[in-house]
């Protein structure tokens, strides 16, 4: 029992610690991603710099997971509990490519960071709109700008485009044309239903709060308006006896 706790403290005490270091790679790595796609003219040494930069971090956050794995008390229940870190750890192995690579750093950004209790429901929304916005329209540039017919050439193009997708308005002025582009557009309108659907649900559930809270605060006060009124008739009716006794005597 003693070895569990023990172990279960060893865990926090890991996450807590290596929480910053491992966003900081995480920005690493989109500088590392970005790069390449933003100014294509790059030389091949800032190209094979950044992708060793890439793997760098996705290496960082597999080692994450293996000390985790370690760590736990339960190692086949952590793996039953945390498959999507998992997930992310093996994807890029199984096909070495760039965008795999951004899709399993973004699920495991986005699993420390909801481990951190300080990081609040507004603040992880806010951090998933930016990140997909800005990752969305780095992927689809990466795989729209050379494409035969395609009219996602520039930044700008790929910036606007993910922006009307999230929020699945799509003007239709700007559309992928590959199959890995139309995916991405799949992912990028899920994506932002599912934040909706968060925000929606947070404003939802602080309306609820509120009224309960005033709802708890006014029921409070009914019952204490109740029990002034019943020492109130109290009084009143030893006030009654008394004058009536001094009327006797």
């Amino acid at each position: 029992m003693d070895a569990g706790i023990e172990k279960r403290t060893a865990q926090v005490r890991w996450e807590r610690r290596t929480q910053r270091p491992l966003l900081a790679l995480a920005v690493l790595f989109a500088v590392a991603y970005a790069v390449p796609i933003v100014d294509s003219s790059t030389s091949r040494t800032v190209t094979l710099t950044c992708a060793v930069a890439e793997w760098v971090v996705w290496a960082a956050f597999a080692a994450d997971y293996l000390v985790r794995l370690g760590l736990a008390e339960d190692r086949k229940r952590f793996v039953r509990t945390h498959w999507l870190d998992l997930c992310a750890v093996v994807l890029p192995l199984l096909q070495p490519l760039r965008l795999l690579r951004l899709v399993s750093t973004l699920m495991l950004v986005g699993r420390r960071a909801r481990m951190a209790s300080q990081i609040r429901l507004t603040t992880y929304v806010a951090g998933a709109v930016v990140g997909l916005l800005m990752f969305g329209s780095l992927a689809v540039l990466s795989v729209e700008r050379d494409a035969p017919g395609g009219n996602i050439r520039t930044l700008g193009d790929a910036v606007w485009w993910s922006f009307t997708t999230m929020t699945t308005v799509g003007y239709g002025d700007h559309a992928p044309t590959t199959g890995m582009g139309r995916m991405l557009a799949v992912g990028l309108m899920l994506s932002g239903i599912a934040l909706l659907g968060v925000v929606t649900a947070n404003i939802a559930a602080w309306f609820i709060a509120r009224f309960e809270k005033d709802d708890v605060e006014e029921r409070r006060q009914t019952e204490a308006i109740r029990a002034l009124t019943e020492e109130v008739r109290a009084l009143r009716a030893e006030v009654a006896e008394l004058r009536a006794g001094s009327v006797v005597d």
